[in-house]
């Protein structure tokens, strides 16, 4: 069976999964999103037990302080390119504003 592109990008719109991914379960069920989409929950499922055991050595600290109560987030990762990724700290920031919001 033939996949087209279109169907990849929607399933992969779908699921977040990575184009290859997308292709090779849309074969695998025939073209079936719906079991496109059950092959790459199980396949996800089998990656995140496959890194569980891996230690997130990396990471950053962001504080903040409210009056007189001091408040802190460690937010920890794999590797420092996502660490030293300003994205990364934002979220990390937001986050915490948010922790702080609803204390």
């Amino acid at each position: 069976m033939e996949i087209k592109a279109a169907d990849v990008m929607k399933l992969r719109k779908m699921t977040g999964a990575g184009m290859m991914d997308c292709k090779k379960a849309l074969a695998e069920a025939e073209g079936d999103f719906a079991r496109a989409q059950d092959i790459i929950r199980e396949k996800g499922k089998l990656v995140v037990a496959k890194r569980a055991d891996r230690t997130a050595t990396e990471g950053v600290v962001v504080t903040k302080i409210v009056g007189q109560k001091g408040y802190i987030l460690c937010l920890a990762c794999e590797t420092d390119f996502v660490a030293q990724n300003a994205e990364y700290s934002a979220s990390a920031n937001a986050m915490l504003d948010v922790a702080v919001e609803n204390r």
